[in-house]
């Protein structure tokens, strides 16, 4: 189960094999089974980090095993519909994500293609229990839980309420949530329609209805043609019709990067321009475009 011997970027084996040995520094135990801590020194597991991180950590570089042994693990601490976000070195763990849950569900889908793809077979009794945990996921999401997550009646998933961060925008200054994203955030809409049609792929015909109207209103609703681009949130605060039209890069998810593209031609076009013209940088992206109310260019 170690790293494969991938070629580095400067085209040497040794590139590779030092960046698989690097990744095994966040593979850690708890308990019996095994996690990913989110970074050193100082975070825990975060479910959110976690679920991202096993793509790259794991399923890239071949690792199913590892893989099937961290999902498996996780499938046991759902509670009404939610995984939790983080495990705190004392306490208990903390349910206090939107996205965490259905990066889950998107993560034990690509387990399961790249176990087939590699011929390697999971125990009916695992892939029992991950499909159980998908499909607690979404009723919970579905029928509603904690935070005001709720499946709406325009199929799109609501969420948050005051003093929360759901999103992993998530920073707090005491009980003020420094980016508010209550109501429709564009990449949670990206993640539940995605974990539906996965839903509907493998488990009940209900979740493929609930995919097909969520993503006929995610067309119409999200789309922003005076600026060509998505909104971020749509319903904000839980108010109909209230849209937050700040350009921030949450939108890239919904035309790549996961299982199912919602977005493509000339919309996805200008959503990738208008982000290579005011969010990208030598570094990465910016979280929010000049200009926009409450752009700070400078931090310290």
């Amino acid at each position: 189960d170690r790293p494969h011997r991938h070629r580095g970027g400067n085209g040497s084996v040794a590139g590779g094999w030092s960046c698989g040995r690097s990744a095994d520094a966040y593979v850690i135990r708890r308990g019996r089974g095994r996690t990913v801590i989110a970074g050193y020194p100082w975070f825990t597991d975060w479910g959110r980090d976690t679920f991202i991180a096993l793509r790259g950590l794991c399923l890239a570089t071949g690792r199913v095993e590892t893989a099937r042994r961290f999902l498996v693990e996780w499938a046991g601490t759902v509670s009404r519909g939610m995984l939790p976000n983080r495990f705190p070195d004392q306490g208990k763990p903390e349910y206090n994500s939107v996205d965490a849950s259905l990066w889950y569900v998107i993560v034990v889908h690509e387990l399961f293609e790249a176990a087939q793809a590699a011929g390697h077979r999971i125990p009916e009794r695992d892939r029992t229990r991950l499909l159980d945990a998908i499909d607690a996921i979404l009723v919970g999401y579905a029928n509603g839980t904690r935070y005001r997550i709720q499946l709406d009646e325009d199929g799109l998933l609501a969420c948050g309420e005051p003093g929360v961060a759901l999103t992993w925008m998530d920073a707090r200054i005491g009980e003020w949530a420094v980016t508010r994203r209550i109501g429709k955030p564009v990449e949670v809409q990206a993640l539940w329609l995605n974990a539906l049609w996965i839903g509907s792929r493998c488990l009940r015909r209900r979740w493929a209805m609930l995919y097909e109207h969520g993503r006929d209103t995610f067309h119409e609703r999200f789309w922003n043609a005076e600026r060509g681009y998505l909104y971020d949130v749509i319903d904000c605060d839980h108010h109909s019709g209230e849209m937050d039209a700040a350009l921030r890069p949450n939108q890239l998810l919904a035309i790549g990067g996961l299982p199912m593209s919602l977005l493509s031609g000339p919309r996805a076009e200008s959503v990738v321009r208008a982000a290579e013209e005011r969010l990208l940088t030598p570094l990465g992206l910016r979280s929010l475009a000049p200009g926009e109310p409450g752009y700070a260019p400078k931090y310290a």
